[in-house]
């Protein structure tokens, strides 16, 4: 196979990875020196490590950087009538933008074409969400940290009674203290509840799920 990036995007990430903004980035035209092929190494070596956990649903096999070329005319991997299969990606970052692009020889695709049809990517589709992914996916979210808030009411107070606010001033709100009240996660309405105490501090007890825009007086 054959992996291209655009000089467009490759010299803004390289400029990037030594510190620099890519802002006002010239892109030169002249080959990669030794430094720049390094630092495109690690890339590609992420690419191929991505690329081949895809292909492991069908296949077990694992990619390697073998040859690396500046001049896109010197590179020949099938006889230029062979059919190919190309995969375009255009890559964004910043201003900045270029594509990178997948050539595959059908001649490589073809011993696992009978792998490739619908029904079977289907299958290996629905074998790879199993319940075990699940569990560490639903694991590794679970301590992620959410701001819960709970919304007493509501009222409407004059411009002159706010400013003549003082401590000690109560503004009464347009539920009862026994009502509902809105229990917000990250901002969004997800449940109803009743405020009290609990062990001496004030809480909130759960009753239901409330929908995104519902409104309880």
């Amino acid at each position: 196979m054959c992996l291209e990036i655009s000089p467009l995007i490759i010299y803004p990430i390289i400029d990037r990875l030594l510190g620099g903004s890519s802002a006002d980035l010239f892109i030169p035209q002249r080959p990669l020196t030794q430094i720049e092929w390094r630092l495109v190494k690690r890339l590609t070596d992420r690419a191929l490590t991505n690329l081949s956990e895809v292909w492991s649903n069908i296949l077990k096999i694992q990619f390697e950087l073998t040859e690396t070329e500046s001049n896109p005319q010197l590179v020949q991997i099938v006889p230029p009538n062979e059919v190919v299969v190309v995969i375009s990606f255009e890559i964004k970052m910043g201003s900045r933008a270029g594509t990178m692009s997948l050539c595959i020889p059908f001649n490589v695709i073809e011993p696992v074409m009978s792998k490739l049809s619908q029904q079977n990517w289907f299958t290996y589709s629905r074998k790879a969400a199993n319940e075990g992914q699940a569990k560490a996916v639903q694991k590794s979210l679970s301590g992620a940290p959410l701001l819960v808030n709970v919304l007493l009411g509501y009222t409407t107070i004059k411009v002159s009674e706010l400013m003549s606010l003082a401590p000690g001033d109560v503004i009464q709100l347009e539920k009862p203290a026994s009502g509902e009240m809105i229990v917000q996660v990250e901002g969004k309405n997800k449940y109803a509840g009743l405020i009290g105490q609990y062990k001496g501090k004030r809480a909130v007890r759960i009753k239901r799920h409330v929908q995104a825009g519902e409104r309880i007086v």
